[in-house]
């Protein structure tokens, strides 16, 4: 039996308006289903609308063509059941680290008894222990990247909406988030949609890699990953099989920035 699907996006298009300038189409004909706590990469070219999408599927753009559904309700706006991680980070730059972490976990409403211990468990799990009274300013990229994961999950959302979330961040620091993000949702099984650019990235994080054409962005690949779990980026990188699934995700990419 196929597993029940999450998030169902059923011919979504998505037209951009600005006030000068001609219409541009931004999505076509878009139809997609991510099961419950499947990893889903989204691969494809820059403006190609894998961010739009994202955020239609976050709520924070109007579905105007077609419809998104989480869990057999259409998305009207953004919910609770849907954190979302940016690649900068987006963090209050007057609050330190815990405060950061427990701006939403007051928005709930949570006791502070059991807010205060939730933002530690999470800063302990995202490896900042000693770093929880700092403010962003104090902090590398990878720490503050650290923060906004944590942050998102301390909330508990169903669904993780990720924004080329490690995009700003240089090499070895990449490598480093990328485990730790593995770690993290081996342990949470949350559904994440992860958007990025980065062809390895895509192929040695997830479950799926969904690749889209240039704009107006259409999918035209949806390449499932067999690699077993838990798994390590790096460790995985160095197997052949990896290489095969590499250049097969490759060529799609081609096919998608010719079109």
């Amino acid at each position: 039996m196929a597993p029940v699907a999450q998030i169902v996006i059923d011919r979504v298009n998505h037209l951009y308006r600005p006030p000068r300038g001609r219409e541009v189409l931004a999505l076509d004909q878009v139809s997609l289903d991510v099961a419950n706590r499947e990893f889903v990469a989204l691969l494809g070219p820059s403006g190609c609308g894998k961010s739009t999408l994202l955020y239609l599927i976050g709520g924070f753009l109007p579905v105007e063509t077609g419809a998104i559904l989480v869990d057999g309700k259409k998305v009207t706006g953004p919910g609770p059941d849907r954190g979302i991680v940016f690649q900068h980070f987006a963090l209050f730059p007057w609050k330190t680290v815990r405060g950061n972490i427990l701006y939403g976990l007051e928005r709930q409403g949570m006791p502070k008894e059991e807010r205060e211990k939730r933002a530690m468990d999470f800063i302990e799990l995202v490896g900042l222990s000693g770093f929880e009274d700092s403010y962003p300013s104090q902090l590398s990229g990878g720490m503050k990247q650290r923060t906004a994961i944590a942050r998102t999950l301390a909330f508990d959302p169903d669904i993780l909406l990720m924004d080329e979330p490690f995009g700003a961040l240089d090499a070895q620091t990449k490598l480093q988030l990328e485990d730790v993000l593995l770690s993290l949702w081996q342990r949470e099984r949350r559904t994440v949609l992860f958007i990025t650019h980065d062809l390895s990235e895509a192929v040695s994080m997830s479950d799926r890699v969904i690749v889209m054409s240039s704009r107006p962005g259409r999918i035209i690949a949806d390449v499932p990953i067999t690699f077993g779990r838990p798994r390590s980026v790096r460790a995985l990188q160095k197997e052949a099989h990896y290489h095969e699934l590499y250049s097969q995700v490759w060529s799609w990419l081609e096919e998608g920035l010719s079109q």
